[in-house]
């Protein structure tokens, strides 16, 4: 018997892995296929039959991303307005999730329904209504529009995943401080604060990348060359009649890989910090 059960656990680790395996490469050939075609140049990008690797490597369509399409400009635009945000919202949200896991409020219920609901609203109904209310405040075609918007959109999912995280920290490490004359504000950065270092991560990856991808606010709320960020830039790069597809794959390389790298660094972080917002309830 104990022979069959091994067997069994065997053959499900095997498919288990491939499977992993499987979508691991579903994932990557797009990406793949993307960096190696910024190294194409333009009759190489649409040779038939396509060419798996770069026959003859070329730096051209980086060149051309950023010195004749201003795609440095839109880059750093982005790091400014989604780390700025990011910051803001791990501040609010620290905070609020702290409250709603620990403090006896009344309506924690509703209110964690109602963060819900505004986190799955959609984007596309709140561009016009943002577009009057930062033209009447004067904040269209700026850094602290987007940055304002951004927070407000991203708190909600933040709270989420840190109270559920704060949850499992345990009550006498909060009692203790108290004990010493911690006020509660001390108790949540000195405390509260490093013991959910995986959640703060795992928020802050999520907000990260919500601001660095998100385009149709920022195509909203900013016209101008100089304040456009990555998304918006990438997707009005080329003209009416041509597509430049070897800077696309250049610009596009390059957008994706601060998020890749941020995964590959954190990603213990994340998957601690995921786990432990299912388990809480």
């Amino acid at each position: 018997m104990s022979r069959i059960v091994e067997r069994v656990r065997r053959v499900r680790f095997t498919w288990t892995h491939l499977a992993a395996l499987v979508i691991a490469l579903l994932v990557a050939a797009p990406l793949y296929w993307m960096a190696v075609s910024s190294f194409k140049g333009k009759d190489e990008i649409g040779a038939n039959p396509p060419t798996v690797f770069a026959d003859h490597p070329t730096w051209d369509n980086y060149r051309e991303a950023f010195a004749d399409n201003n795609f440095g400009t839109y880059l750093l635009n982005s790091v400014l307005v989604s780390v700025i945000a990011t910051i803001l919202v791990l501040s609010l949200s620290s905070f609020a999730g702290y409250a709603l896991a620990r403090l006896p409020l009344r309506g924690k219920a509703p209110i964690m329904v109602a963060l819900l609901m505004i986190s799955l609203f959609p984007t596309i109904a709140l561009a016009a209504p943002l577009f009057l209310l930062m033209r009447d405040v004067g904040w269209l075609n700026s850094y602290q529009g987007l940055i304002i918007v951004y927070t407000a959109l991203n708190v909600p999912f933040a709270v989420w995943i840190l109270r559920n995280f704060f949850l499992g920290i345990p009550k006498e490490m909060e009692e203790v401080a108290w004990v010493d004359g911690a006020s509660p504000v001390r108790t949540v950065l000195t405390v509260i604060l490093p013991q959910a270092r995986p959640g703060m991560f795992t928020a802050a990856i999520f907000t990260f990348t919500a601001c660095w991808t998100e385009f149709l606010i920022a195509l909203t709320l900013n016209t101008a060359d100089r304040y456009r960020t990555m998304p918006v830039g990438l997707a009005l790069f080329g003209s009416q009649f041509t597509v430049p597809y070897g800077t696309i794959f250049a610009a596009a390389t390059v957008s994706v890989l601060p998020i890749a790298l941020l995964v590959l660094v954190f990603r213990r972080a994340v998957v601690s910090g995921l786990t432990a917002g299912a388990v809480k309830g």
